[in-house]
């Protein structure tokens, strides 16, 4: 089988290029990625030698790039993990994310309707189904309700997605995870963040009164049930993923602190972003029903592996944090792509 992985060089994205081929889930991968400030090549490094696998450095925007990539490759499957990913970020500038989460995945399902690509995998979020009141937990049929720009997008991506099934016959599934978290993630979300503050003695803001629920989900997990959709899943339907642990943010930093032995005191409490869902919650019972598929990795026993992971990286934490990993990229690939 051949793969084309879209966002392969960010943190989701790389990790499952490194199970495709480490687990032989597929016999050649096409890493497609723009590079933009979350992609990282540093992530691929295992694999980077691997005789199946090709990195490729293009806009999923770019029609053209787009175009010839799958006219050349000829993939069996697309996985297209690619998005501006950040709240924060779509809150304060919209316009990438629209044109990447949307226009973006619009040039993808375009081209692979053209080119009879034979499966398509879209990746998306729990935020799509917008804040849910306790003890509500969300199913695939549970309504829309997006509250920042980028759940908007993703929303409308996941409909656009839907949509090439029903009106053109592509074997099109959507996957909507929970947060993820593990090694290799970009250190601006919430785990990462915190472990590599507290790990520096810097202090951990923490958006109103920390309360907010997120379910955690770990990486390696994520990626399984993908693959388990990619293999299984029913086209145009959608799987909800969950890591089945549900914490409040402040919980999370807590043991985050007292698994670093780092004080409470690191804690700032810092206003609360605009449009800050409360609550996510949602069932995995489809997916697990379908394909048998269920998360093996705990919470606390993934958050010590991540936080082993990040205190041995802290090169790759530097490197992020002040643009090296640019430096590395030239060095070290650009004569292999």
């Amino acid at each position: 089988m051949k793969l084309v992985v879209t966002g392969g060089a960010g943190f989701i994205g790389s990790c499952f290029v490194r199970m495709a081929l480490g687990q032989r889930w597929a016999e050649h991968v096409i890493n497609l990625d723009k590079l933009t400030y979350a992609g990282n090549l540093e992530n691929v490094e295992s694999v980077s030698s691997h005789p199946g696998y090709r990195f490729v450095q293009a806009d999923i925007c770019d029609a053209g790039a787009v175009e010839d990539l799958l006219k050349r490759e000829r993939p069996d499957v697309i996985v297209h993990f690619a998005a501006e990913s950040h709240v924060d970020r779509s809150i304060h500038s919209p316009a990438p994310v629209i044109q990447t989460n949307f226009n973006g995945t619009f040039t993808l399902l375009e081209a692979a309707r053209r080119h009879q690509v034979g499966r398509f995998v879209h990746v998306s979020t729990d935020e799509v189904y917008g804040s849910i009141e306790a003890p509500h937990d969300a199913d695939e049929n549970y309504p829309l309700h997006a509250s920042s720009p980028y759940s908007a997008s993703k929303a409308g991506s996941d409909l656009l997605a839907l949509s090439y099934y029903t009106t053109y016959k592509l074997n099109v599934s959507v996957t909507r995870a929970s947060n993820n978290y593990g090694p290799y993630q970009f250190p601006e979300k919430l785990i990462p963040l915190m472990i590599s503050n507290a790990l520096e003695d810097k202090p951990l803001p923490v958006y109103g009164d920390g309360q907010q629920v997120r379910d955690w989900l770990y990486v390696e997990d994520h990626c399984r049930a993908v693959f388990a959709v990619l293999e299984k899943g029913r086209p145009g339907e959608v799987y909800n993923v969950g890591g089945n642990c549900s914490l409040p943010n402040l919980e999370v930093i807590h043991r985050i602190l007292k698994a670093t032995g780092k004080p409470e005191s690191l804690i700032k409490p810092v206003a609360d972003r605009p449009g800050h869902d409360r609550r996510y919650a949602l069932t995995n019972e489809k997916l697990t029903r379908e394909t048998g598929w269920q998360p093996l990795m705990d919470f606390d026993r993934g958050l010590a592996a991540t936080i082993d992971w990040y205190r041995t990286s802290q090169d790759w934490v530097r490197r992020i944090k002040t643009g090296e990993y640019r430096q590395f990229y030239e060095l070290n690939y650009a004569n292999r792509v």
